[in-house]
């Protein structure tokens, strides 16, 4: 199994004829994925030449490209001005899951859309995330799929680039994934760590968790604490940020100290306390994985 993306997802591509749209869905169609149609105003009837010579649908809207095609996904590439308007069109026409690439997306903006998304029962990952994988099922983002394999691991962080990193190493030792799933690191995000944990619970084919944090907020410890009320299976946590300075922005919006809630130690000591396995370096992820495993 898989979680948020597999082999009946249905996607359709925000921005598919910008640089970045462009590029990421010819990358997606050729691991897979069902991209059913792109949006971009004003391209209304015209067509995207992806692999092999395929033609994929361009409409002026959403809700036109949605009633056409039965897209039940949307990614979006789409410039930071323009991405809470094309994220609130997405909400709008029925999609059960909305990607957000985008970085740079004003908070204010997002308190908003989340608000709507949260009324229309419209799951928001992102924004400022690499996407999602399920390996060998569907790709939706721009996780690279050379470093991914199927197997029991399910995979969740805020950091892209320590995803790529914890990943591969897996894979390399011969230790595939379920799900791969960069929640963003902006102050405010669809997606929680508790939401995938709460959906790598119900996937049967999960048999071990890598959660990936950073420095700012309290998310990471409310998962630990979660884990250790309803979480059966073991989970490996790493945090990035331990040598950062109090309220310093280390690459994240959301990665500032602020107190010491935020602190990598504090929520080093709450993952010890809670049962999650801490890794000091992330190459020690794979390892602490074996144990689990075993």
């Amino acid at each position: 199994m898989s979680i948020f993306v597999d082999s009946k997802t249905r996607l359709l591509v925000q921005g598919i004829t910008g640089r970045d749209g462009s590029f990421h869905t010819t990358e997606m169609i050729r691991y897979g994925t069902n991209v059913v149609g792109g949006v971009t105003p004003g391209k209304g009837g015209m067509s995207f030449k992806g692999p092999d010579d395929q033609k994929i649908p361009i409409y002026n809207t959403v809700e036109e490209a949605v009633a056409d095609t039965g897209a039940n996904t949307s990614v979006i590439y789409v410039p930071p001005a323009f991405a809470a308007g094309a994220m609130e069109e997405a909400v709008d026409s029925g999609v059960a899951l909305v990607v957000a690439i985008t970085e740079g997306v004003p908070v204010q903006a997002m308190t908003k859309i989340h608000a709507f998304a949260q009324d229309r029962g419209v799951r928001i990952l992102g924004p400022n995330c690499p996407g999602v994988i399920s390996p060998g099922k569907a790709k939706v983002g721009i996780i690279p799929e050379q470093i991914v394999m199927p197997g029991p691991i399910g995979v969740i962080s805020r950091s892209g680039t320590l995803t790529y990193e914890a990943v591969i190493n897996l894979t390399k030792e011969g230790i595939g994934q379920t799900t791969c799933v960069g929640i963003g690191g902006d102050p405010l995000i669809g997606t929680s760590f508790i939401d995938c944990l709460t959906q790598f619970k119900g996937d049967e084919e999960t048999e071990a968790i890598v959660m990936i944090g950073e420095i700012g907020g309290t998310d990471e410890q409310d998962a630990a604490e979660w884990i250790s009320d309803n979480l059966d299976i073991p989970v490996v946590g790493f945090i990035a940020g331990q040598t950062a300075p109090p309220g310093r922005q280390m690459g994240h919006a959301g990665a500032i100290i602020s107190g010491s809630s935020g602190t990598a130690e504090e929520k080093m000591r709450c993952f010890e306390k809670n049962g999650v396995r801490v890794a000091a370096r992330p190459i020690d992820i794979v390892e602490l994985v074996r144990e689990a495993l075993d």
